[in-house]
């Protein structure tokens, strides 16, 4: 097959996996989708093509828009889409960005074994449930006043470290150690500080969770070994952003932008991709009200991590220490950052730019020897964490040779939907699927609601085995590890 028929979409095929979009007329660039014919099927069956073709339409946009195997229809840019724009003649779209500015996975190891957990999962589970906070609107492990809210703005994982929430190892093996320097928070609305200010070490609603694993398969032993992975291993997966301030810094920007660069707005195809030109005042400011809300993602998964390690503690009866909880890695999947990329199309040509790389549902994937990745990794590359459904497992990769010339050094971010949540809930009932996955899988789930549950029910979601499969293919995400679910709370 050379071309693929998606409707008003006819897909030229550029190689194994490598499909694209043309560029025509008002196109600035060609748009790629990385994906099987299995994918395609299903990222082609909502407005996630058209999404990414309009994406070409923005300013400064390089190379192409690239759409990830795990593909689908979000707010104005579709999520698993990764963009790099000049940050000289281009610009920077909070709806590339997303909502939850820095929703983001970490993953935590332990040296407990499966047999360790089993017999225990349900103490467990009640007691995550019972310590992690989750679920709609406040409520956090640490609720401050405006001056900590700042501070955990501006500084990020430090503060974090300086109020006895982290250990320096946690900030070795973070993104960035945990702390974007170009942060203001002056940048950023008192509505936004006031959201956030009760809500930081919260896991929130919808798609995010706490799930304990165990690791099921090795793929590439001398990796997961660097990785401090075996089978058997129970692991931690924590999935979360910016809660409630993210939502409304995207909220006023997208409406600042809207008012202030008409202009431009008119330009584009979907005013969701509403963008300020790179060098303006909004630019400038988006991008650093952004940079603090990434600092306030993490740290609300460093506190959430740290209150597990407190409640592994009092189940297994040791020091989380002795269990070795230490951090693998942090990774975002909803930001912008200034990243310095080869954007010559012609393989034999190299033209390096500063470019805003937008990230939306879509995974950093640097490669060995790229100096932002943390000096544990820098000799194997970056661990990429890829969340499955609460019934089908999760993956460990590492950057892969191919990601930046491909991808702008990027890769999936999880399963992908398939399915809304309204059709989500009428296909599903919660406890249903809380009892079939205790009773078929072992995996015990406890949410706020019988409807969150059905919104996550395991067949809303893409396969993420072929998601891992053909990135893995494309050498832009190498398989590491498998992990399966054992215990898991959501809002």
């Amino acid at each position: 097959m050379t071309t693929y028929d998606a409707g008003e979409f006819t897909l030229e095929k550029v190689r194994d996996y490598v499909w694209e979009i043309p560029q025509e007329g008002e196109m600035r660039v060609p748009a790629r989708i990385l994906a099987s014919e299995a994918l395609l099927d299903e990222i082609s069956d909502d407005k996630t093509l058209e999404q990414l073709r309009n994406t070409t339409h923005l300013p400064g946009i390089r190379k192409y828009a690239i759409c990830m195997p795990d593909g689908h229809q979000g707010y104005g840019f579709p999520v698993g889409g990764v963009a790099g724009i000049d940050t000289e003649d281009g610009c920077i779209s909070p709806g590339a960005v997303g909502y939850d500015i820095n929703c983001g996975v970490r993953m935590m190891k332990t040296n407990l074994t499966y047999d360790d957990l089993q017999g225990r999962e349900e103490e467990l589970v009640d007691k995550l449930f019972a310590n992690i906070p989750s679920g709609l609107g406040g409520g956090g492990i640490y609720e401050g006043d405006n001056e900590d809210v700042e501070a955990v703005l501006n500084r990020g994982m430090d503060w974090a470290l300086e109020h006895g929430y982290a250990v320096e190892d946690d900030l070795a093996h973070c993104e960035d150690e945990g702390y974007r320097p170009e942060a203001d928070a002056s940048k950023i609305s008192q509505k936004a500080k006031d959201r956030g200010k009760n809500q930081i070490g919260s896991l929130g609603s919808g798609n995010h969770f706490l799930e304990v694993q165990r690791v099921t398969d090795v793929y590439r032993e001398d990796v997961a070994a660097d990785f401090g992975l075996a089978e058997e291993q129970v692991v931690v997966l924590i999935h979360c952003g910016s809660r409630g301030l993210g939502h409304q810094v995207c909220t006023d920007y997208l409406r600042d932008i809207e008012q202030t660069h008409q202009g431009l707005l008119d330009q584009l195809p979907d005013k969701e991709l509403a963008a300020a030109p790179a060098g303006s005042q909004l630019a400038e400011d988006y991008y650093e009200a952004m940079c603090a809300a990434i600092n306030f993602a993490w740290v609300n998964r460093q506190l959430i991590m740290h209150r597990t390690r407190r409640v592994f503690e009092q189940v297994f009866d040791r020091s989380w220490e002795e269990m070795e909880m230490d951090l693998l890695y942090d990774v975002a999947h909803n930001i912008a950052k200034k990243e310095v990329h080869d954007v010559a199309v012609d393989e034999d040509d190299t033209d390096e730019r500063e470019l805003f790389v937008h990230r939306k549902g879509a995974t950093r994937a640097f490669p060995a020897g790229r100096p932002e990745v943390p000096e544990a990794y820098r000799d194997v590359g970056q661990p990429i964490i890829i969340p499955g459904s609460m019934g089908s497992g999760s993956y460990v990769l590492r950057g892969g040779e191919h990601s930046l010339a491909e991808t702008f050094g990027s890769t999936a971010h999880g399963a992908g939907r398939l399915m809304s949540r309204t059709q989500a809930k009428q296909e599903f009932w919660g406890e249903d699927v809380q009892d079939a996955l205790r009773e078929q899988d072992h995996i015990y789930v406890k949410a706020q609601s019988g409807a969150t549950v059905a919104e996550e029910a395991p067949g809303v979601y893409k396969d993420v085995d072929e998601v891992v499969r053909v990135s893995d293919a494309l050498g832009i995400g190498d398989r590491v590890a498998r992990t399966f679910p054992v215990c898991n709370i959501k809002g």
